[in-house]
């Protein structure tokens, strides 16, 4: 392979590493407009943790969730209510934890989670 083609290359995953995350639509029926796109998820014995972007004022507060049971499925959703307005100069990402109380969902329940899962890419971790 020559220089120039790689060169090509490599700009070419440098763009595409730079994309915006992509938006995905909640479901219908829901009052989210859209799914908020989640670094990771971890489900606990008492609570559900999500991670999410954030430019230095996101907080718990600023999310919806969507619940919806279909027999013995549980569907939940998280979406943005407010934008975080924050300037921040690196990537950053917040942690929120929501307990299966909040939720409305009973301990042990497997849960189908809606939003889509992306990787970080910033620094760290």
């Amino acid at each position: 392979m020559n220089r120039r083609l790689f060169l090509l290359a490599a700009l070419a995953l440098a763009g595409c590493a730079s994309l915006p995350p992509p938006r995905v639509a909640a479901p219908a029926g829901s009052a989210l407009a859209e799914l908020e796109p989640l670094y990771a998820a971890r489900a606990g014995r008492e609570a559900l943790t999500i991670r999410v972007a954030s430019n230095g004022c996101t907080k718990k507060d600023d999310f919806a969730f969507y619940v919806e049971r279909k027999g013995d499925a549980v569907s939940l959703a998280f979406g943005r209510k407010r934008i975080d307005s924050c300037r921040s100069f690196a990537m950053g990402h917040q942690d929120l934890t929501f307990t299966w109380a909040e939720l409305g969902v009973a301990p042990r329940t497997p849960v189908f989670l809606l939003n889509p899962l992306i990787a970080w890419t910033g620094p760290g971790e």
